[in-house]
């Protein structure tokens, strides 16, 4: 398996409770910092969607 570059927020900081990306050609993997082993991947379509799923407050609870 290749090595992820993951990436997390700049706002994080050194903070453990971050979210954290990395995208490898089509496919964007996602994880939290507090359990890196558990990831998820998504096509960069459903990333898109989420990610607009997000702006316009779709998850707000």
């Amino acid at each position: 398996m290749e090595e992820l570059l993951w990436r997390r927020p700049s706002l994080c900081g050194d903070g453990n409770n971050c979210p954290e990306v990395a995208i490898t050609g089509d496919t964007v993997h996602i994880r939290s910092s507090l359990l890196p082993s558990s990831t998820a991947q998504l096509t960069l379509s459903e990333w898109r969607s989420l990610l607009a799923g997000v702006r316009n407050g779709e998850f707000d609870v």
